[in-house]
C-alpha cells in the first residue's frame, strides 16, 4: 500500500511539473537575401567637338529605381539624348535602388575650333571707283543728258557723296565724224552737262574737273553705229 501511494505521489509529481513547463518558442525567420547593387555606364560620343557641336550620351543602368544625369535631371533606366555643352564638361550618371548607388561619367572636351579666315581686304577707292561709276552716254551730235541715263547718273552722284575725298574729272568724247575743231567744242559741251548735273545733285563744284577729247580718243575705233556709241561719252576719271 506505502508502495502504490510513493509510486502515485510520483507520478502526480511528473505530470504537475510537465504541465507547468512553458512551451518552446520557434525558431527566428531567416535574414532576407541581400538586393543586388546597381550597376551604370555612361559614354559620349564624340568626346571632343568643336564649340557649337553636340555630342549623344548613351547610358545603361541596372537593379537601379532612380536615374539622373547631373546638370540634366532625371532621366529612364537606359537611353541617350544629345547635348550641346558650351564648354569641357564632365557628365556624371547617378543610379540608385534598393541594393545601395552607382556613379558612371563621360568627359566632354570642348576645342576653339579653327579661327575665322581673315576678312577680305577693303577695295581701295579707286577700286570702289572703277566698280560703281558709270559713263554717261549721248546721242549723236548732242550734248544734253538722255532719259535712259539718268539713273547712272544718279548712281554716280550717290556714290561721288558717300566718298568725298575722291576728286574726278570727266572727259567729253566724241565719235570720229565732224572737225576735230567742231568735236573738241561738242566734247566740252558734254563733259559740262555730266558736271552741272552732279552739281545739281548736291556734289561741290570744285571736286570735278572737266576736259575735251573730241574725237582723238577713241574707245572704239569700228567704222559703225555700235562703235560710235561707245566714242560718244562723258568719261570718268579718278584723281589720284
Amino acid at each position: 500500500m506505502k508502495k502504490w501511494l510513493t509510486l502515485v505521489l510520483t507520478l502526480g509529481a511528473i505530470l504537475f511539473w510537465s504541465a507547468c513547463k512553458h512551451p518552446k518558442a520557434p525558431p527566428p525567420p531567416p535574414p532576407p537575401a541581400p538586393q543586388p547593387a546597381p550597376t551604370a555606364s555612361l559614354s559620349a560620343n564624340p568626346n571632343t567637338l568643336e564649340k557649337g557641336q553636340s555630342t549623344t550620351l548613351t547610358w545603361q543602368t541596372t537593379n537601379a529605381t532612380d536615374v539622373s544625369l547631373e546638370g540634366i535631371g532625371p532621366v529612364d533606366a537606359n537611353g541617350s539624348r544629345q547635348d550641346k555643352p558650351a564648354e569641357s564638361t564632365t557628365y556624371r550618371l547617378v543610379a540608385k535602388g534598393a541594393g545601395g548607388s552607382q556613379e558612371a561619367t563621360a568627359r566632354v572636351t570642348v576645342t576653339s575650333g579653327p579661327p575665322p579666315p581673315p576678312p577680305p581686304p577693303s577695295a581701295t577707292d579707286e577700286q570702289l571707283f572703277a566698280q560703281n561709276v558709270k559713263d554717261i552716254y549721248f546721242d549723236y551730235d548732242k550734248a544734253d543728258i538722255r532719259a535712259d541715263q539718268q539713273a547712272s547718273l544718279q548712281g554716280d552722284a550717290t556714290f561721288l557723296q558717300q566718298h568725298a575725298n575722291i576728286r574726278i574729272t570727266i572727259e567729253g568724247h566724241c565719235d570720229e565724224r565732224g572737225s576735230t575743231e567742231y568735236n573738241l567744242a561738242l566734247g566740252t559741251n558734254r563733259a559740262d552737262a555730266v558736271k552741272n548735273a552732279l552739281v545739281q545733285a548736291g556734289l561741290p563744284g570744285d571736286r570735278i574737273k572737266t576736259i575735251s577729247y573730241g574725237k582723238e580718243k577713241p574707245f572704239c575705233t569700228a567704222p559703225n553705229e555700235s562703235c560710235w556709241q561707245e566714242n560718244r561719252r562723258g568719261h570718268f576719271v579718278h584723281e589720284k
